[in-house]
């Protein structure tokens, strides 16, 4: 079984690869994300790919895709959709906004106001929206990855921390090495042009079955007792640590046990190492912690603060 989800992951990434010129990380953390059941916040300067390559990824796992550009002026409404009066039959249909989708692209999703950000949080937990007191169900596959601009503050409407927490993984995405950035510019000087991915030879998974089936997989990943303790011990230890003023929440500790399955399962194992949970810490808790002021002041990153709970912690054997 888990040849088999490591079998569907390769095949993802390499027709991602198509398309996509380095980005291992990104591309394995959304995969776990999906494979969670989660959402993501994806933070990165402008021009790294974030966007291209969430529509690559759902053109192979065979998703739809819809796309929400955040902006100050958005309403709910504009998101969930609304319910139109029928002139000729005085009656209410329901026109679906774009969070009816597989992949939705939240984009700059800070750049909204809370009200609106809210819209979200109900179809991000229970995967339904309610419009008009009505419920309406959405895609099983149904996953937010919601993009931040770490450059640019003005204008922007902070995530509040009960939001942040919904989100599974905060993935940021670095600049590539100089290699993969000559590799690009050599693919677009040869004809490659992202705008026309129609042109692209991508291979969607033949098995339309894959994605839960992968799903049940992670869900019957083993966790020893031992894995289990150390991941509590992290979780605890980041609400003592020096330089945080808020730790990590329960919830935090079920999404780094989720994770830490999901990202063993995609590499071809059945039970979780600590090195699992170690390598998927910071992308599910860096989001999760709030720093002290003076360790702000000093410039220590919620990374920096992770690492320093995570090298305390005995790594069971």
């Amino acid at each position: 079984m888990s040849d088999y989800i490591a079998a569907v992951a390769d095949q993802i990434k390499n027709e991602v690869k198509k398309v996509i010129v380095g980005q291992d990380a990104f591309i394995e953390q959304v995969l776990v994300t999906i494979l969670t059941e989660g959402h993501a916040l994806v933070e990165g300067v402008p021009g790294t790919a974030k966007t291209l390559l969430i529509k690559v990824l759902a053109r192979v796992v065979g998703a739809d895709f819809g796309r929400i550009q955040f902006t100050p002026d958005l309403m709910p409404a504009d998101v969930t959709g609304t319910n139109i009066l029928n002139m000729a039959t005085s009656t209410f249909t329901l026109r679906q906004g774009p969070i009816f989708t597989d992949l939705l692209l939240a984009d700059e999703i800070n750049r909204t106001p809370p009200k609106t950000q809210a819209a979200l949080l109900e179809a991000m937990e229970e995967r339904q929206v309610t419009i008009d007191g009505e419920l309406h169900k959405l895609s099983p596959l149904f996953t937010v990855l919601a993009t931040q601009n770490p450059i640019e503050f003005e204008g922007t409407y902070p995530l509040p921390e009960a939001e942040l927490d919904r989100f599974m993984l905060k993935i940021i995405v670095q600049y590539p090495t100089e290699a993969e950035e000559l590799q690009v510019i050599s693919n677009w000087n040869s004809g490659f042009n992202a705008r026309r991915l129609d042109a692209i030879d991508l291979r969607p998974l033949q098995d339309s079955a894959a994605i839960p089936e992968c799903r049940a997989i992670v869900r019957q990943t083993t966790v020893e007792d031992g894995i289990q303790r150390y991941i509590v011990s992290i979780i605890r230890a980041t609400r003592e640590a020096m330089n945080i003023s808020w730790g990590a929440s329960p919830r935090a500790a079920v999404a780094l046990l989720l994770c830490a399955k999901a990202l063993a399962a995609l590499r071809g194992r059945a039970f979780v190492t600590p090195d699992d949970v170690k390598e998927i810490a910071k992308p599910v808790l860096r989001h999760r912690i709030v720093l002290r002021p003076e360790a702000q002041i000093e410039g220590v990153t919620p990374d920096q603060a992770l690492d320093e709970v995570i090298t305390g912690i005995e790594v069971p054997r």
